[in-house]
């Protein structure tokens, strides 16, 4: 068993848990499933866990002194993460936390210490508790639907009005003194919110700029309720590396931490995966023992569920990486990517630019009517590569029938940004993708006629040999991702996302269709393509990347060269 605690477990904290966990096993029941409606039961690690999100600052910085802690009885932790394999309930457990953050009678914040020196719990006065997924439809089957069930089967159902779109807690004199709402991803709405705690369902999930934008604007909302001590928790199973999710954040500051690389004193996070010594997946009997092993002391749910479970990772058509990551809780690679997105974001370099005058390659492709454009140039001598123009279709743009509304990428901003391309650097040659650009970049051709070449992608031999170049220079560390942190040229607004973000973003979205094609060495080869239907994962980005670099080899193997800078001749005098 491997297992990432931070910080690791300190004695001299003291906690709300046994208050809470005995205030959750009376009050709660629960949800759907084969135990629905029955009393809340907390096994010894959950209940460990709730002890450790409920640390509190003690009563004195000296004990023997008696030099009062400046921060006695405040929170310690201001965001929790817990990060465990499907199945092992973390959505109730969320629940459970969520109903007690809303409850009037709730022991959640210190109103003081006993006799003993223990904290004495309080409820939250007038508590806001918005509740994050994908989407709508998401939120009300995971966290929230949960809760609003607890509520609905609780013996205090009486101090509740739930329904899909919140649930009200009702006060003394049977006003609204508090509620819990559901979010999926609009941030404007969000912004005057006074949250007392905030809960985010699998954000592995939540990966897309308008996602991330409001979890931005969630967490910047966590500092105007100071008196009630708001905090965010995360629950989650291992994502897929390189996508871009919250869950990645979250887990990259974690690693930092327990590295010493950062201090973060108000975070806390806990994961727990099947370790190295059950890398051996090859029988079922090794399969069972490593999810015995990433499922920890609880153990199964019913006799045979480790062995059904095992016995799926035979199944013809299995995604493995998947199965890994969901039951074993591996960040994995999924197996329908197309590129080996934990070793690219090795290879990110934020904040680092392609400097002015440099000798590049030019790619290009894109929707114009949908999804997305993109203009990705590479420095032929370094390898460095930098999305330089981003549009993308805004995804909340929908009508009321609940279909896209007509949109479309500005030709006058994209003939803009290649105009300052071509004069910020030396451009030997671009490789252009013409489908729904024929006519723009015909008269691209027209003004920078030894640049432009059209290079067509949908020819399945030619692409497929490309994307195994890109992907052996990635593998080698050959190219670099660069770009901004915060800000783009030309697309999104700047405070969404970062050009190298979004470069990642595309590249961990590209999905891969196997061909009937092998390679000199009979290993399949494969195109790009959506993994698994999902349209609103772009790659565009990605593409324009991979023809950006197939011109960059094309500029090596021609030995190409910048031409002599010339200056005009002066009179001296």
């Amino acid at each position: 068993m491997t297992v990432l605690t931070v910080p690791p477990l300190d004695l001299s904290f003291p906690t709300l848990g046994p208050a809470l966990c005995d205030f959750i096993q009376d009050r709660c029941v629960f949800g759907p499933g084969s135990l629905e409606g029955q009393q809340a039961v907390l096994d010894a690690e959950t209940r460990g866990l709730i002890y450790r999100l409920y640390e509190v600052y003690p009563q004195y910085s000296d004990v023997e002194k008696k030099i009062p802690h400046r921060l006695a009885g405040r929170r310690r932790f201001k965001r929790g993460a817990l990060e465990l394999r499907k199945g092992l309930a973390k959505t109730e457990k969320a629940a459970w936390i969520t109903f007690a953050e809303l409850h009037p009678e709730g022991p959640v914040r210190c109103d003081g210490f006993d006799a003993y020196g223990n904290p004495v719990g309080r409820p939250v006065r007038s508590p806001y508790i918005p509740m994050m997924a994908v989407t709508e439809e998401q939120v009300s089957e995971l966290a929230y639907g949960v809760l609003k069930y607890v509520v609905e089967n609780s013996p205090d159902a009486d101090l509740f009005d739930p329904s899909l779109e919140r649930i009200i807690r009702y006060g003394p004199d049977g006003g609204k003194a508090g509620e819990a709402v559901p979010v999926s991803g609009a941030p404007g709405s969000r912004d005057g919110a006074r949250t007392t705690f905030q809960h985010f369902d699998e954000p592995h999930r939540l990966f897309l700029p308008r996602v991330r934008a409001a979890h931005e604007t969630m967490l910047q909302n966590m500092n105007k309720r100071p008196l009630e001590e708001p905090w965010t928790l995360y629950t989650s199973t291992a994502g897929q590396p390189g996508q871009q999710s919250i869950q990645e954040d979250v887990r990259r500051e974690a690693e930092k931490v327990s590295e010493g690389k950062k201090k973060a004193p108000s975070f806390f996070f806990f994961s727990r995966w099947a370790g190295p010594e059950h890398d051996d997946l090859s029988t079922k009997e090794k399969r069972i023992a490593a999810i015995a092993d990433a499922t920890g002391p609880g153990g199964e749910w019913g006799p045979g569920q480790f062995e059904s479970i095992a016995e799926d990772y035979d199944r013809e058509g299995v995604d493995r990486a998947y199965w890994e990551r969901v039951w074993l809780n591996r960040w994995r690679k999924s197996g329908s990517q197309a590129f080996n997105m934990p070793k690219i974001i090795t290879l990110a370099c934020p904040g680092v630019r392609i400097s002015h005058g440099a000798f590049v390659t030019i790619g290009f492709d894109g929707a114009r009517f949908r999804d997305s454009t993109g203009i990705v140039i590479t420095e032929i001598y370094t390898g460095k590569q930098e999305l330089v123009g981003r549009w993308e279709r805004p995804p909340d743009q929908i009508g009321m029938d609940g279909k896209p509304l007509p949109w479309e990428v500005d030709e006058v901003e994209v003939t803009a940004v290649m105009e300052q391309t071509m004069e910020r650097f030396e451009v030997w040659r671009g490789y252009f993708d013409p489908p729904h650009w024929t006519e723009t970049i015909a008269n691209w051709a027209t003004r920078w006629p030894d640049q432009i070449v059209e290079w067509w992608t949908a020819r399945p031999r030619q692409m497929a040999f490309a994307i195994r170049a890109y992907n052996e220079a990635f593998e080698s560390g050959s190219i670099e991702i660069c770009g901004t942190e915060t800000a783009g040229m030309i697309g999104l607004p700047d405070h969404i996302e970062g050009t190298c973000d979004a470069f990642l973003r595309h590249l961990g979205n590209a999905g891969r269709k196997d061909l009937n094609i092998v390679d000199d060495e009979g290993k399949p080869l494969f195109v790009m393509q959506k993994m698994d239907g999902r349209a609103e994962d772009k790659f565009d980005f990605g593409m324009s990347g991979c023809l950006s670099w197939t011109a960059a080899l094309d500029a090596r193997r021609e030995g190409a060269q910048p031409q002599p800078k010339t200056e005009a001749p002066r009179r001296l005098r």
